[in-house]
């Protein structure tokens, strides 16, 4: 098994809020994040994928091909957006950095699966210090 990783980077801005709870209860739980007018970050995306290597081709699968997969399906979605207004994906979810990696595994992984390959590890970053990691499970 070998491990091939593509890193793309997007701005975007969202803002976390619950309806279900009172302002005083949404800055208390989200802080910053709760501000009224949004916030945004500068995103950094890792997509791990893992597999064999193609004996005829010397890939797991070629990194032009996961390039292009995940600006397409990803990053010309995303890029500049804001992901509470205008993300189809996100449209009832809370975007939290946790939630949108799970979305953006939801949106890879069968793309990437006719490469006879399998998607490892979504990394979003949207600080340099807050850091999550999604393995599909």
């Amino acid at each position: 098994m070998i491990y091939i990783k593509r890193r793309e980077q997007f701005c975007a801005a969202h803002k976390l809020w619950n309806d279900k709870w009172d302002a005083e209860t949404n800055k208390k739980v989200f802080g910053k994040c709760s501000n009224e007018n949004y916030h945004g970050h500068n995103f950094d995306l890792e997509v791990t994928v893992k597999g064999e290597i193609n004996p005829e081709t010397g890939f797991v699968m070629n990194l032009f091909d996961l390039k292009n997969i995940v600006r397409e399906h990803i990053i010309e979605v995303v890029d500049h957006k804001n992901f509470n207004l205008d993300i189809d994906f996100m449209e009832g979810k809370m975007p939290t950095a946790e939630v949108i990696a799970m979305e953006f595994w939801r949106i890879l992984a069968p793309e990437i699966t006719p490469y006879k390959a399998q998607l490892h590890k979504i990394v979003l970053a949207e600080t340099n210090n807050n850091i999550i990691e999604y393995y599909g499970e």
